[in-house]
Formats: C-alpha cells, sequence, structure tokens
C-alpha cells in the first residue's frame, strides 16, 4: 500500500454474550480482508496494558472489584487502547490499518450498565473525546441458554459474568443500548446459532457495505 493509495483504516467492532462465537468471526474476517490486500490489526479489550491486567484478574474471580471499579478501570483502559501511541486504535486507522476489536464501550454500558446506575457509565464512554465510536459494530447474538450450553462444553472455569441469570440481563441490557444508539452507531445485529460459514458470509456481506 503506497502513500498515494493509504486511505483510512475502518473500525469495526465485535460484541456479543460469551459463547457466541467472537473469536472464530473475528479470525475468519481478518483472513478475509488481508486476502484483499487490506492491513488488519486485532485487539481486544481489556487490553495488555496495566488497567487491562486488573480487569482479566477482577473477571477471572482472582480479586473482587465493584461494579463501579470496574467500570472506571474499563474507561481507563478503553482510552489507552485508543490513544497509545504505539498500538492504539487511532494511530492504526490513521496508518490505513483496518481493526477489528473485540468488545468496546458496548460492554461496559451492558455489563457494568446492567449492575449500576446506568447513566453514569454511559457518560464516562460516551462523552469522553478519546473513546472513538466504531464505524460497524456487529453483535453475535445468541439467547442465555444458547450461550451457557456452549461455555458449559468448552470450559472448565467461568468467569464472573458466566451464569444464566446475568447473560440473560446483560442481553437485555445490550439491546436496550443498540436502541439507544441507532441514530449515532451503525450496529448489526446477526445470528449466532447457525453454521459458521454462513455467520461469516453475512459479516463479510456487512463490512463491504461499508
Amino acid at each position: 500500500m503506497t502513500d498515494q493509495t493509504k486511505t483510512r483504516g475502518r473500525f469495526i467492532v465485535f460484541e456479543g454474550i460469551d459463547g457466541a462465537g467472537k473469536t472464530t468471526q473475528i479470525e475468519l474476517l481478518e483472513q478475509a480482508l488481508r486476502a484483499e490486500g487490506r492491513l488488519v490489526f486485532r485487539t481486544a479489550e481489556p487490553t495488555e496494558s496495566v488497567s487491562g491486567g486488573l480487569l482479566r484478574d477482577a473477571l477471572g474471580g482472582v480479586s473482587k472489584r465493584t461494579a463501579c471499579e470496574m467500570a472506571a478501570l474499563f474507561v481507563l483502559d478503553r482510552i489507552f487502547h485508543n490513544v497509545s501511541p504505539v498500538s492504539g486504535i487511532e494511530k492504526m486507522l490513521a496508518d490505513g490499518i483496518d481493526v477489528i476489536c473485540d468488545r468496546y464501550y458496548y460492554s461496559s454500558l451492558a455489563y457494568q450498565g446492567s449492575e449500576i446506575e446506568g447513566d453514569w457509565v454511559w457518560r464516562m464512554n460516551l462523552d469522553c473525546p478519546e473513546i472513538r465510536h466504531p464505524d460497524l459494530c456487529i453483535f453475535l447474538d445468541l439467547t442465555p441458554e444458547q450461550s451457557m450450553e456452549r461455555i458449559n462444553r468448552g470450559r472448565v472455569t467461568h468467569e464472573i459474568y458466566e451464569n444464566e441469570e446475568r447473560l440473560r440481563r446483560v442481553r437485555d441490557r445490550f439491546f436496550g443500548v443498540f436502541d439507544a444508539l441507532k441514530n449515532t452507531d451503525r450496529i448489526c445485529v446477526v445470528d449466532a446459532a447457525r453454521p459458521i460459514a454462513e455467520i461469516h458470509n453475512e459479516i463479510v456481506s456487512l463490512v463491504k457495505q461499508m
């Protein structure tokens, strides 16, 4: 990619309750974009930063954090994720690289937003000038029952949000968030209970429409 042809990258976020298949679909999309000759940077939240490490410890049950602590740590981690001069989202996009991110502020609004006063979490994320809006959010949708079936089949240990009651509350919250953001964010809900190839083909079609 020469300087003359370099254009700004596209910022694509994948969301979904646990077990929805985000990792698989992100890998497949990355392969498809690279096959088209595009540059791709895969990333995720929590990040590999210090704040990201604190979040992973809490999510794994190693340390206990309040919902407010979790929400604030995610915002701190998300700001770093955007502005890091080495591997930040803004730098990658400016360099013409497509960024595919596993989870973003939608997860904060759904997970922590279902446990504490939602407006506070909302303002911290959406009013922050250093947290950019994605170009596309793809939500891989499963029912809580389908999610728990996949989690129990694939893992021995569970994270703190991985039980059916919490997953149902979070999924409902996701759809409330999407409805509230329908005029500002491009969000596409994809049925994640179908065959992997069928889901991938729909995602590729959505990305091409960008």
